[in-house]
């Protein structure tokens, strides 16, 4: 489990088929933190350690990424080079500061407008259909692993407000139109949805 608030941005080293897509991320955790089998959010996506190390370049780690995770995220987009938001797994104890997030990628958003408010920038997301219902306003989503809240809603659509230090302390920064964005809903609305559909609620 993971609260989706990000605490390193990684860059992706490399990407090589090996039955299974292997992944090298470049970190600036300590590598001999990082225990091999470890679960990290990769731009919200849970994946496992399966090595790590220290290079000329710095702290590294490799995952393994299922051909079920390339299908349901954007990582059939990610190149080299490319800069992904990191959060390691919640330790008993660790302050949640953001939400419950599963690391389950739902589906996938795209940006369709931008606008500056102040310091701040509004971006609006448009959901995947089958997803829209489970997004409401002053709820929680996890975009690219981020736990944000969600300030509007209008059909598929909805906006966010990213202030200054969330698009510092992660990629959010260098969002762009048309950028597709892996999406969590909230784990309470999908159980809420659940039970109405059994008129439990």
């Amino acid at each position: 489990m993971f609260t989706g608030i990000i605490t390193d941005i990684g860059t992706l080293r490399s990407l090589e088929q090996k039955g299974d897509l292997v992944a090298r991320i470049g970190t600036g955790y300590a590598p001999d933190t990082i225990a091999i089998g470890a679960s990290i959010a990769c731009d919200g996506v849970c994946l496992t350690v399966t090595d790590r190390g220290t290079d000329d370049q710095g702290g590294w780690f490799d995952v393994s990424i299922s051909a079920e995770s390339v299908s349901k995220t954007n990582i059939s987009g990610w190149a080299p080079g490319k800069r992904v938001n990191l959060e390691r797994a919640l330790k008993l104890g660790d302050e949640l500061g953001g939400h419950i997030v599963s690391g389950h990628v739902d589906g996938v958003a795209e940006v369709v407008a931008m606008q500056q408010e102040g310091d701040s920038t509004r971006v609006t997301f448009r959901a995947p259909g089958a997803l829209a219902k489970f997004i409401a306003p002053k709820g929680s989503v996890a975009l690219n692993g981020t736990s944000l809240t969600v300030n509007e809603v209008d059909g598929a659509d909805f906006g966010v407000n990213f202030i200054p230090h969330t698009k510092e302390a992660t990629t959010w920064g260098a969002v762009a139109v048309g950028d597709r964005i892996n999406l969590e809903i909230d784990t309470l609305a999908r159980y809420v949805a659940r039970l109405a559909e059994w008129g439990a609620v």
